[in-house]
């Protein structure tokens, strides 16, 4: 079917856009793809529901020629990304997530012989799942999504089926865990099982699938996690080697844990401000209340009020629930408005604030 990559450059500004028309359903859809050349891409439809092909064809012409007329122009730079008929059907899965720890807890379990430590990647989190009939993306809310094209392509070269969890950074899958391989269920056995299978199905330095390199004794956990300090990386991950893949987050604790480096958190724009600037909100129970404001970079596009934004941050008053020195990340199409709340904050300690 009809797609094109457009891509515009303009100073700092090196952003890629995709369209296309896709088939879904007995009639077709119309798909797009925007961002920063070189990371994971925003993707979505314009066509909440199939159309028809004369219909998809008008919204098509239609959102190229907005594009073109902003600049962009037609190229082969960027990565196409691959969408499948069963774009934002349920799959049925979902991932491990991870629960917060102070440095104090991390100290700890660097000691630990049944803790390893991996890189807390900056990216999305992305399950891939081959199966009889392809390749499928999945996001952290267990919907189907699409992949960047390599990503797709390194996944149905690899023998079999299977189901891995990882996170995509542009237009690599740093893949850390493995649910399902050839039809049998790796769930509940120990991640030291699950991550010496996957090493051997991933390699660790593939250039769009690899294993991610991790440190289980204390000499190597200390110099890791100092490595990933000086790298200005965002964080680190422990995993007990002993523990089973247990969807969602625990109320607290569990088998997978994460320190940030820098602060982040999901916000609501609540308000369009002048200068590329938006306005940002956070739900106090049922009252959404603001947390600051921040500068769009001028190589991404201003979200809409009522969008998902991520912002890294040093950290928050706690008297007025602000964020000091905020840095726009982008939008996030797979975090709810309800999961915008306060308490993701990290509020500057009193005696600093005195």
């Amino acid at each position: 079917m009809e797609s094109i990559t457009l891509y515009f450059r303009q100073g700092s500004s090196d952003k890629v856009y995709q369209a296309g028309i896709a088939p879904q359903d007995g009639g077709f859809v119309v798909t797009f793809a925007y961002g920063r050349r070189g990371t994971t891409l925003q993707t979505g439809t314009k066509t909440s529901t199939p159309v028809t092909h004369d219909e998809a064809r008008r919204i098509y012409e239609k959102l190229v020629a907005e594009k073109t007329a902003k600049g962009y122009t037609p190229g082969e730079s960027g990565t196409p990304y691959q969408h499948t008929e069963r774009e934002q059907q349920t799959s049925g899965i979902l991932p491990q997530l991870l629960n917060p720890i102070e440095v104090e807890a991390a100290a700890r379990l660097t000691t630990d012989p049944m803790w390893c430590v991996q890189e807390k990647f900056d990216g999305r989190r992305r399950l891939i799942r081959k199966h009889a009939d392809g390749v499928d993306g999945i996001n952290r809310k267990g919907l189907i999504v699409p992949l960047p094209e390599p990503v797709a392509l390194a996944a149905a070269e690899l023998p079999g089926t299977f189901v891995l969890d990882g996170e995509c950074v542009g237009n690599t899958l740093v893949v850390f865990d493995l649910l399902e391989l050839h039809g049998t269920d790796y769930r509940g056995l120990p991640y030291r099982n699950r991550l010496f299978t996957l090493m051997q199905i991933v390699p660790g330095h593939g250039p769009h699938l690899r294993s991610p390199e991790t440190a289980f004794d204390t000499a190597h956990k200390v110099e890791f996690i100092q490595r990933m300090r000086n790298d200005s990386k965002e964080g680190i991950v422990f995993k007990k080697l002993g523990g089973a893949y247990l969807p969602g987050c625990p109320q607290s604790g569990g088998d997978a844990l994460k320190l940030k480096f820098v602060e982040t958190a999901s916000f609501i724009v609540s308000a369009i401000n002048a200068k590329r600037s938006v306005s940002l909100g956070l739900w106090r129970g049922n009252a959404l209340v603001p947390a600051g404001n921040v500068t769009i970079p001028p190589n991404q596009e201003v979200p809409r009020a009522g969008a998902v934004v991520e912002v890294r941050y040093l950290y928050a008053f706690s008297e007025s629930g602000f964020v000091y020195q905020p840095v726009y990340l982008g939008e996030r199409d797979d975090i709810a408005p309800a999961e915008c709340v306060v308490s993701q904050l990290k509020f500057k300690p009193e005696t600093q604030a005195a």
